[in-house]
């Protein structure tokens, strides 16, 4: 499930996008963003961390995306804000951990199940860009059959 965490900090990548290059302030990006100022501080220090936002202090400081919007994925944003994407750890590719109770794990059928769902889950995400968020209606985003 997707935390309001990573919505905000989907909602305020978003309006950087929109922003087109320019530097917005924290108190601005939350008001366009919608989210608690405060929170949205601590989002940015994650995004920041993970080279996504670049930040500057200062009267001409402020907050603006580290790279091109359509090389952002959500995808990538989801995974740095609550982790991997799979519903069980034993599905994950960057975080496996096996079940304690699960006795032979390459052959269990819940984990293939859950493999399906973080591959299917994965594929979407990882095809759209935060560009493509901030461009477009949800109802017009091209996500892959």
């Amino acid at each position: 499930m997707l935390t309001m965490k990573a919505k905000y900090a989907l909602r305020a990548l978003s309006a950087l996008a929109q922003a087109d290059g320019a530097r917005l302030q924290a108190r601005a990006l939350a008001e366009r963003s919608g989210t608690p100022e405060k929170f949205l501080e601590a989002i940015l220090v994650e995004l920041r961390d993970a080279g996504l936002v670049e930040s500057r202090r200062g009267p001409a400081g402020g907050h603006a995306l580290a790279r091109p919007a359509t090389q952002i994925m959500l995808g990538d944003v989801i995974r740095v804000i609550d982790g991997p994407l799979a519903p069980v750890r034993c599905a994950s590719v960057t975080a496996y951990r096996a079940c304690p109770e699960c006795p032979e794990p390459e052959a269990c059928a819940l984990r293939a199940v859950m493999r399906d769902a973080r591959d299917a889950l994965s594929n979407v995400l990882d095809a759209v860009s935060v560009g493509s968020l901030a461009a477009n209606d949800a109802r017009t985003l091209e996500i892959p059959a």
